[in-house]
C-alpha cells in the first residue's frame, strides 16, 4: 500500500496549548476525507467516522490520548465479493512522549509503546485513522454467507475446482500407505 503524501484526516493539537487537565475533542471526517480513507484502507465506502478524543498529561511527561470512534464501513465478502455493511465502534489509548521518553514502559502491568511526539504536535485525527484500519474486519462475510470450506471433501466442490482435483491426489496418495 502506498504512503499517502498528505494525512487523510489530520486535526493536529499543539501541545503547547494543551491544558494542565484533560481536553476533550469531538471529531468528524468530511466527505472528501471518508472517500480518501476508505482508498487508503480499500473500503468501498466510509459512510461515517466520529471521535471522542480526550488528551491529557501523565506522570513523566507523557501524553495520553483515549478515545472512542464509531464508523460506518463498506467492505467486500470475501467469498462472494458482494459489498458487506459493517458497524465498528472502538476505544483504544495511545501514549506521546518526546526524545528519549519514545520507548516501551510498563504502565497498569503492561507494556506499551510510546509514539513519538512530532514537532510538539499529536495528529488525533491520525490516531483514530490508524486504529480504525486496526479494528476492520479482515475477513468480512455478507450475512449467512460462510467461509468456502475446502475440507469437507471432495464432492462439496465443483467438478473442475483446483481443490478438487488436490483432492483426488490426496486420497490416492493416502491408499498408497
Amino acid at each position: 500500500m502506498d504512503t499517502p503524501s498528505a494525512i487523510e484526516f489530520a486535526r493536529p493539537v499543539e501541545l503547547s496549548r494543551l491544558s494542565c487537565g484533560e481536553q476533550r475533542f469531538e471529531i468528524s471526517a468530511n466527505a472528501a476525507e471518508r472517500t480518501a480513507l476508505a482508498a487508503r484502507f480499500g473500503l468501498l465506502g466510509l459512510d461515517k467516522l466520529d471521535a471522542v478524543v480526550r488528551l491529557g498529561r501523565i506522570a513523566g511527561g507523557l501524553v495520553r490520548l483515549e478515545a472512542e470512534l464509531d464508523a460506518e464501513v463498506v467492505q467486500t465478502c470475501v467469498v462472494t465479493l458482494d459489498p458487506v455493511r459493517n458497524h465498528v465502534a472502538e476505544g483504544f489509548t495511545v501514549l506521546y512522549g518526546e526524545g528519549a521518553e519514545a520507548r516501551e514502559v510498563t504502565l497498569d502491568g503492561e507494556a506499551e509503546t510510546i509514539e513519538q511526539i512530532a514537532d510538539g504536535v499529536i495528529d488525533i485525527g491520525e490516531a483514530v485513522a490508524q486504529q480504525l484500519s486496526l479494528a476492520l474486519d479482515p475477513f468480512p462475510h455478507k450475512p449467512g454467507v460462510g467461509a468456502v470450506n475446502v475440507s469437507a471433501g471432495s464432492d462439496a466442490l465443483p467438478p473442475d475446482s483446483p481443490f478438487k482435483v488436490l483432492a483426488r491426489l490426496r486420497n490416492k496418495n493416502d491408499s498408497k500407505e
